[in-house]
């Protein structure tokens, strides 16, 4: 699909955050750093009329939903739960993924969109707390708590709140290349998870540390991705004892350095299979893994299919 014309739906009421999410991603003028340009736009039901959000005050969309019918990308942000929403609105959805668009929806999101039908016979995912509710509305939606977003094809859903980074993100990589989401990350300073493009490749992806003390380690793996690096080593740089580094480390990542370290080197070897003709051995080394053999089983159990299926699927040439 194309990827150049995004419109984001405005109800009543309106999430602030997930909104913003997407004018982050979409709405910001980012050629001067190799970006393209996007057209982005927000819908409600009346071009130019406030619309009360979730948290006090109002926001004002600049077009009307019918606007929204020939986008590229129609993204649904999160919104109070209603028992019924407008008849327009869903239509306005229906005909545009039916012209070709992709659908999007974060955390609430996900319940209007499966009010159009667009998610039957198809996984999603909500926001945690309302993941029952959801699944007791939509039975023929399956819905799994286990991902930070989901994409289905042509449907994507993401998360509560900041998981709709990760889906927008996704969304940029899969359409216009690693390269280009890893800029947008970049000036939102935001980790680049870039999760696959199809259901199999779903993962979670890792948290950004909030803890300062963590950081130069972070950066110190990532950066030299082709070393071997042991606890041991690592707490020495985080001037902790092991034991101290260890609980530290999955405290503020949510996972152990080891995994930490293979997420990063499979992250790795995925921009090498996408960016460049290196054979699955070199791709192997220069992300650390040392061997094709060693490459293929975390990749297949990270991403979910095997280096070369990948490059073949998402290779830029």
């Amino acid at each position: 699909m194309a990827l150049s014309t995004i419109a984001a739906l405005v109800a009543n009421p309106m999430a602030m955050f997930e909104m913003a999410v997407v004018c982050e991603v979409f709405g910001l003028d980012r050629t001067d750093d190799g970006v393209p340009p996007f057209t982005f736009i927000t819908c409600g039901e009346v071009a130019g009329e406030p619309v009360p959000t979730t948290s006090g005050g109002h926001y004002t969309p600049s077009h009307q939903w019918q606007d929204a019918i020939d986008a590229d990308l129609v993204v649904i942000p999160a919104g109070g739960i209603r028992d019924e929403y407008p008849t327009e609105l869903l239509d306005v959805i229906r005909e545009a993924h039916r012209r070709g668009a992709t659908i999007l929806s974060i955390c609430t999101g996900a319940f209007v969109l499966g009010e159009t039908g667009l998610l039957d016979g198809k996984c999603a995912v909500t926001h945690w707390r309302y993941a029952e509710q959801f699944a007791r509305r939509f039975p023929r939606t399956r819905v799994s708590m286990d991902v930070l977003f989901i994409d289905e094809g042509s449907i994507i859903t993401g998360a509560g709140t900041a998981a709709g980074i990760d889906a927008c993100l996704h969304l940029v990589r899969r359409e216009l290349g690693s390269a280009v989401a890893t800029r947008i990350a970049r000036r939102m300073v935001v980790p680049p998870q870039r999760d696959g493009g199809q259901r199999q490749y779903v993962e979670t992806p890792i948290p950004v540390t909030e803890c300062e003390s963590m950081q130069p380690v972070l950066a110190h793996i990532a950066d030299n991705l082709d070393t071997q690096h042991t606890v041991p080593d690592l707490a020495r740089l985080a001037m902790m004892s092991e034991r101290t580094f260890a609980r530290r480390f999955v405290a503020e990542t949510g996972t152990t350095p080891h995994r930490w370290i293979v997420q990063q080197r499979v992250l790795r070897a995925r921009e090498l299979l996408e960016q460049t003709d290196l054979p699955v051995e070199k791709v192997a080394a220069h992300s650390g893994f040392g061997s094709a053999s060693l490459l293929r089983t975390h990749f297949q159990s990270v991403v979910g299919t095997s280096p070369q299926r990948y490059r073949r699927e998402f290779a830029a040439h």
